[in-house]
């Protein structure tokens, strides 16, 4: 089973090339070049690996949420890619990926959304499956409910801003406020996706907004305290 995983939803452009259950992944901080590297970086990492699109079996790619412009790069290059190889797509949550990569059983995951809000969800590992106990949405800190139990490890970039104020919201048991979706974690959750049969057709390669507004007014952002 061979799938290449994308992922551009952060400063990040990430590749991995998952090659009959072994991964191999480039990332690169692409800031806001994902556009112009991409494909450069597909083609090499492919011509690296000795494999060519019509050997894939299918085409991951990180659905959001996060950067608007990058989840729409990510979509529409796995969306093309995908048609021209007469291949499946597998749309994969960036917050589970954040979950996959972590190594840990309770996972509050976050992306710093702007705008004074996270993306946010969090997962309990079962066997090699996450179960959803808070399924992602788009919310500011206060508004996030208490997690059960004990346990829970915070990953991502809403557990740096503003000022840590999410981790101690919830009250975790650690904290790691660096940590970015990768492709090796999307095409991972990608191919048991794919084993499952959750596959999905190019030209349903949407992605995963949760925010219908990536704008505020001057009126609006004085309101919520913004200069």
């Amino acid at each position: 089973m061979n799938i290449l995983g994308i992922e551009t939803s952060t400063e990040y452009c990430s590749l991995a090339l998952w090659k009959e259950g072994e991964a191999v992944s480039r990332s690169e901080l692409a800031g806001q070049r994902h556009s112009e590297i991409l494909l450069p970086m597909i083609d090499a990492l492919l011509k690296e690996q000795d494999c060519r699109l019509r050997d894939l079996d299918a085409l991951a790619f990180g659905a959001g949420p996060g950067s608007f412009t990058g989840v729409r790069i990510a979509a529409c290059v796995a969306q093309g890619l995908a048609l021209g190889a007469g291949i499946p797509v597998l749309p994969v949550c960036t917050l589970e990926a954040l979950a996959e990569a972590s190594g840990q059983e309770k996972v509050a995951a976050a992306l710093d959304a702007r705008l004074d809000e996270v993306y946010f969800a969090a997962y309990e590992r079962q066997g090699d499956r996450w179960h959803e106990i808070v399924s992602p949405c788009l919310s500011s800190v206060s508004d996030l409910p208490t997690l059960p139990g004990s346990g829970w490890t915070g990953v991502g970039t809403g557990f740096a801003v503003p000022d840590g104020a999410l981790g101690r919201h919830l009250r975790l048991s650690g904290v790691h406020g660096d940590a970015v979706p990768q492709a090796e974690a999307i095409v991972a959750l990608g191919a048991r996706m794919l084993m499952a049969g959750a596959w999905r057709d190019p030209a349903e390669a949407q992605p995963i907004y949760l925010r219908d507004k990536v704008a505020m007014t001057t009126q609006e952002r004085h309101a919520r305290g913004f200069r």
